[in-house]
C-alpha cells in the first residue's frame, strides 16, 4: 500500500486530504513517458495557444473555488489569494500571447569572402524535458510560472509541488486536461525530497526550474546532468532606502503591505528599511500605528490580513530571532510575540545590529527591520552586505537620488517609490548572489526553456 502524504491546513492542522506518495517506479515512469514524447513533434503551435486559452477561462471560472484552496492548505489570506488567481489567468494568457515573441534573427552574411553566397538565421525549439520543483507560498502561480512556459513552448513537464500545497497544483493541471493537453505532457509527482532530487538529477531533464531553500537549489544545480540547464529561485532580505523627502504618507501602507504581506513569507518581502534620521521617529510611530490595527489568523477568513506561518517550527525559529534582536539591543516597536502555535503578531524592530539573524539571513516571517542613518552611501553599504540580491526600493521626490540608488544598490530591480514586492507577470523576475540563477517571467522563462539554433544556407543565387 502506497505511503499516504497528509495535507493539512496550516492554520488550525485540520486535514484537508490524503495523498498517495509516488515513489520511484512512478518517478521513472514519468520519466520514460516523457522521454518518448521528445521522438514526436511537439503541439502544433495553435493547439498550444488554443489549450492555454481554454485553461484560462477554466481557471477563471474556478477562481474562487480555487483561491479558497489555496488560502485553506497555504496560509495566505483569501483577499491576497483571491489576487493569485487573477494574476494565474493573466499569466495563462501571457504565455498564450507570447508564443509569437519566441522568435529567431537574421544573422549578417556576404561581408567577407568567406561568408559570401550564404544566408544564416537562427530558430527556437524546446529544450527537452522540464523538471519543476515548486514552494508553497504561492501554490497556484508558481506551479503557473514553472508549468505553462514549458507547455507553451512545446516541453514534456515532470512537476513537483511542495508536499504542504499539492491541491493548488493538481487544480491547475487538472484544468490543463480538461482544455485538451494530452496528459502525458504534464505529470505530476508528489514524493519525497530525495526522490525529487532523483528527478531532477535524471540525465533525460534538460531544464530544472526551481524555487525553494538556496541551499537545496545550489545543491541540485551542482548534480545536474551535464548540458543540463536550470533556473533558481531563492529567498532575499529585501532592503528599502527611504529619503527624508519621501512621501511617508503614501510609502507607508505599501511598505507595510510588502512586509507583512503573506506573513512575510515572500522572497522579495520588505524585511530591512533604512529611514534617514530626519524622519525616522514619525516614520517608525506611523508604520507602527499600521502594524497594530492588521488583522491576524485565519487565511480563509474575509478580515483576515496576516494569515499563519507554514510550519509550527517556522514560529519558534522566528520568535527566536526576534528574541536575539532584543537582547542584542535591537527595540521592539510593536509585536514580538507568537500568537497561539501557527500565527506571529506583526513586528518592528528598530536599529537591531547589523550582524544578527534578523538582519543577515531572510526572516520569511512577518517581521520588518527599521534601520536609521545619517548618509545615503552607507545606509547603502549595509543594504548591500547580505547574501542575497533581489528586489530593492528606494522612496523619494529627487530623481537624482533616485537614479544614484537604483545605480547603487545591489539588487536584480529597484523599486522607486513602490515596495520591493511588487511584480507583473510579464516582467523578468530573478535573482543574484545567493537569491537565484536564470530568469523568471512567463516570457523569459519560456526563452529559457529553449534554445536557439543557427541554420547556414550557402547558394549560388544569394
Amino acid at each position: 500500500m502506497a505511503e499516504k502524504l497528509k495535507v493539512r491546513a496550516p492554520y488550525d492542522g485540520h486535514l484537508i486530504k490524503e495523498i498517495d506518495l509516488d515513489g520511484d517506479t512512478r518517478i521513472e515512469e514519468a520519466l520514460t513517458i516523457a522521454d518518448e514524447l521528445l521522438q514526436k513533434k511537439p503541439l502544433p503551435i495553435p493547439e498550444r495557444i488554443s489549450i492555454l486559452n481554454k485553461t484560462a477561462d477554466l481557471v477563471e471560472a474556478k477562481a474562487e473555488e480555487f483561491a479558497r484552496q489555496s488560502a485553506e492548505e497555504g496560509g495566505k489570506p483569501l483577499i491576497d489569494s483571491r489576487i493569485e488567481l487573477t494574476r494565474a489567468v493573466q499569466g495563462i494568457r501571457e504565455a498564450a500571447n507570447s508564443i509569437g515573441q519566441l522568435t529567431g534573427h537574421e544573422i549578417p552574411m556576404n561581408l567577407t569572402p568567406s561568408s559570401m553566397n550564404r544566408m544564416a538565421f537562427t530558430t527556437r525549439e524546446p529544450i527537452g524535458i522540464v523538471a519543476a520543483i515548486s514552494a508553497f507560498n504561492h501554490p497556484f502561480n508558481l506551479i503557473v510560472h514553472q508549468v505553462i512556459p514549458g507547455v507553451a513552448v512545446g516541453c514534456p513537464v515532470i512537476v513537483k509541488p511542495a508536499r504542504t500545497t499539492p491541491l493548488s497544483c493538481f487544480n491547475l493541471v487538472n484544468c490543463l486536461y480538461k482544455a485538451g493537453l494530452p496528459k502525458e505532457w504534464v505529470q505530476v509527482i508528489i514524493c519525497k525530497g530525495s526522490q525529487a532530487e532523483k528527478l531532477a538529477t535524471d540525465p533525460r531533464v534538460s531544464f530544472l526550474t526551481f524555487i525553494g531553500s538556496g541551499k537545496v537549489g545550489w545543491g541540485l544545480r551542482s548534480k545536474l546532468a551535464e548540458g543540463a540547464r536550470c533556473a533558481l529561485e531563492h529567498g532575499g532580505a529585501a532592503p528599502v532606502i527611504v529619503e527624508p523627502d519621501a512621501d511617508i504618507d503614501d510609502a507607508l501602507p505599501l511598505l507595510a503591505k510588502g512586509g507583512f504581506y503573506h506573513a512575510g513569507q515572500v522572497c522579495v518581502s520588505v524585511q530591512r528599511i533604512f529611514v534617514h534620521e530626519d524622519i525616522v521617529e514619525s516614520f517608525s510611530s506611523k508604520l507602527v500605528a499600521i502594524a497594530k490595527n492588521l488583522v491576524v489568523g485565519d487565511p480563509t477568513d474575509e478580515k483576515t490580513e496576516v494569515g499563519p506561518l507554514i510550519e509550527e517550527g517556522e514560529v519558534d525559529r522566528i520568535h527566536n530571532w526576534v528574541e536575539e534582536a532584543k537582547a542584542a539591543g535591537g527595540k521592539i516597536l510593536t509585536g514580538g510575540n507568537k500568537i497561539g502555535k501557527t500565527c506571529y503578531e506583526p513586528t518592528i524592530i528598530l536599529n537591531p545590529p547589523y550582524d544578527i539573524n534578523v538582519s543577515q539571513c531572510e526572516i520569511f516571517g512577518p517581521v520588518i527591520n527599521i534601520y536609521s542613518y545619517k548618509n545615503r552611501n552607507e545606509a547603502i553599504k549595509f543594504a548591500n552586505d547580505v547574501p542575497f540580491s533581489f528586489q530593492a526600493a528606494v522612496f523619494t521626490n529627487d530623481i537624482n537620488s533616485a537614479l544614484e540608488s537604483a545605480k547603487d544598490l545591489n539588487a536584480a530591480a529597484i523599486m522607486i517609490n513602490d515596495h520591493t514586492a511588487f511584480r507583473v507577470d510579464w516582467m523578468p523576475f530573478a535573482g543574484r548572489k545567493s537569491s537565484g540563477l536564470g530568469v523568471g517571467g512567463i516570457l523569459p522563462s519560456m526563452i529559457e526553456m529553449t534554445e536557439e539554433k543557427l541554420i547556414v544556407f550557402r547558394s549560388k543565387l544569394i
